[in-house]
């Protein structure tokens, strides 16, 4: 038998292989993207992170972005997905432990988040642009991977409802705040850091949280900061191996907020008791659970019969955070998409280079600037609530921004692994993870209905932040004929409200399309004028790469990772 070569590279250079394989050499295919600068090589983020007022955080986000687009890093998330969590509820001698073990690479993206601060910043260190910054922080980490911000973000959106407690919120915000990750299963009294989860949802019931059933027993003295147990049964607890959850059930006065432990202050388990783990078809890398609540204490939050309007804070703050998750979905699949036809040649000739397909490349690279532009907006708005016109605008902008985006980026997923083509189908590919998370925060925290009658509901509740839609859109008047006419005809739409459910998508979308094009032209983007002109000027629904009179290859050399 031949010896093999001394260097085992030689093999792919030699005339006939001895062991009868015949190997050939790759061509024509890509180099995977890593090593980039998630943060350097994003001009539109880069532009907005300056803009909206948080300029001051550029170097460590430059530092982070080189970090998250490291191949090293990059593979945390790829094994986070391979290895998905597993539940123990009992140990080996029977006790009940409920406990969910995560592969390392899991616990190594979360205490990064926690590390960088994405859990709590704009908190624990409030400043002008604080809300930006953390913004485009969880935007690089979430192009890495999209499962562990679950907790991450239900940790940050609780702060404001603890607030509404202050007794609690003494106890608990030190540690929610603090950047210290440990997930060890103990009392919440033997960590430096704790994070928080979220348990509204029952099988009955699903959106409408009133029908909830899981009831709230008083332990003694009743009202606000007062223990109760609660008997009853969560269909979906998102993310259960946190510290305490925020929970809604049905006190004596009505449906109430209660934070609930997983630990009792004895140092005893409560009965909080996963019956099992949800198998989703996305989101992977974070557990989602199934638990019965079998006299669980926990303590009321806000005032009693008042769980819904307390807890409402959080979900905007966890529906901000579906925002910027997809709008980074968004933004890694047009980066993918883009990186592969930059090196893959087809016909004779590069494929970014041929007019159909970089057509199609700019408008994934339009939809995803816009998506991240409004966001970024939200967040400067976030940043200045103690002004009117801005908190207003938080109200409508986010459950507007909620609802279109998210809906928007499973199609944009779709569209940029048929840019990819068939290797972008296999699972060694980034792209069928992209493409099965997608769908997940458009689903979360409210579905498209359940938004359309939010943006209802807030509009009749509070006329004043219509006013300031109105307001924000018509900062960009007379820079854009599409925009000024679009908002002339929606205006008109809006002046009678009484049918709004049977149009609610039709009005959704076009508040949307409104700001998003009002943020981009205000941000001086040079895809304002193409979004435009593929968005307002044409109200028919078309496929992406439908676009006219527009110079595609400007805006997908903008896009383009570098």
């Amino acid at each position: 038998m031949t010896a093999l070569p001394q260097n085992r590279h030689d093999n792919f250079r030699a005339p006939f292989d001895p062991y009868g394989a015949v190997t050939h050499e790759v061509t024509n295919q890509p180099v995977e993207l890593t090593d980039t600068n998630l943060f350097d090589s994003d001009a539109a983020l880069k532009e907005s992170v300056r803009r909206e007022g948080a300029d001051w955080a550029t170097p460590s986000l430059e530092a982070f972005g080189a970090r998250a687009g490291s191949a090293e890093y990059l593979e945390q998330g790829v094994l986070a997905n391979k290895n998905p969590p597993e539940l123990d509820t009992h140990d080996r001698y029977g006790r009940r432990i409920d406990l969910v073990r995560f592969h390392p690479s899991y616990h190594a993206l979360m205490k990064a988040s926690i590390e960088e601060g994405l859990h709590s910043s704009p908190w624990s260190d409030p400043r002008e642009g604080a809300h930006v910054a953390r913004a485009a922080r969880s935007y690089m980490q979430t192009q890495v991977e999209a499962g562990h911000g679950c907790p991450i973000t239900m940790t940050f959106a609780s702060v404001p409802c603890l607030r509404t407690q202050p007794d609690l919120a003494e106890q608990w915000l030190p540690k929610i705040e603090a950047r210290v990750y440990d997930p060890r299963n103990v009392p919440a009294g033997e960590k430096a850091g704790v994070t928080i989860g979220m348990a509204m949802t029952e099988k009955q019931g699903g959106s409408d949280v009133r029908a909830n059933t899981t009831r709230a027993i008083p332990a003694g003295a009743e009202g606000p900061g007062k223990a109760y147990e609660l008997v009853g049964h969560k269909y979906f607890v998102s993310a259960p191996m946190c510290d305490a959850f925020l929970v809604l059930a049905q006190a004596p006065g009505g449906l109430s907020c209660f934070l609930v432990p997983r630990w009792r202050p004895d140092g005893t388990k409560n009965p909080l008791q996963i019956v099992r783990l949800k198998r989703k078809m996305g989101n992977v890398s974070n557990a989602s659970s199934e638990t019965e609540l079998r006299g669980a204490l926990g303590w009321m939050v806000g005032p009693e019969g008042r769980g819904v309007a307390t807890i409402i804070e959080m979900v905007a703050m966890t529906r901000f955070d579906c925002m910027i998750g997809s709008s980074a979905g968004m933004r890694m699949a047009t980066s993918q998409a883009i990186d592969h036809c930059r090196q893959r040649k087809a016909f004779g000739a590069y494929l970014i280079d041929q007019p159909l397909m970089t057509a199609v490349l700019a408008d994934l690279a339009i939809e995803a600037e816009a998506a991240m532009t409004l966001t970024m907006r939200i967040g400067r708005a976030l940043d200045n609530r103690h002004d009117a016109h801005e908190d207003a605008l938080v109200r409508l902008g986010t459950a507007i921004g909620k609802y279109w985006i998210c809906k928007r980026t499973p199609g944009h997923a779709y569209e940029a692994l048929e840019c990819i083509g068939g290797s972008g189908v296999m699972e060694d590919s980034p792209m069928p993870r992209l493409y099965r998370e997608a769908p997940v925060n458009a689903i979360w925290e409210g579905s498209g209905n359940v938004q359309c009658l939010d943006i209802a509901r807030a509009i009749r509740r509070s006329p004043a932040t219509l006013d300031a839609y109105f307001a924000e859109v018509g900062a960009a008047k007379g820079e854009s004929a599409a925009l000024d006419a679009h908002t002339a005809a929606l205006k008109n739409d809006m002046r009678d409200l009484d049918d709004f459910e049977a149009r609610g998508r039709d009005l959704c979308d076009r508040l949307a399309l409104g700001l998003e094009a009002a943020a981009l032209i205000r941000a001086a983007s040079p895809v304002a004028e193409a979004f435009g002109r593929s968005r307002l000027e044409s109200r028919s629904v078309h496929n992406y790469g439908a676009l006219t009179g527009v110079d595609c290859k400007a805006i997908v050399k903008r896009a383009a990772p570098r």
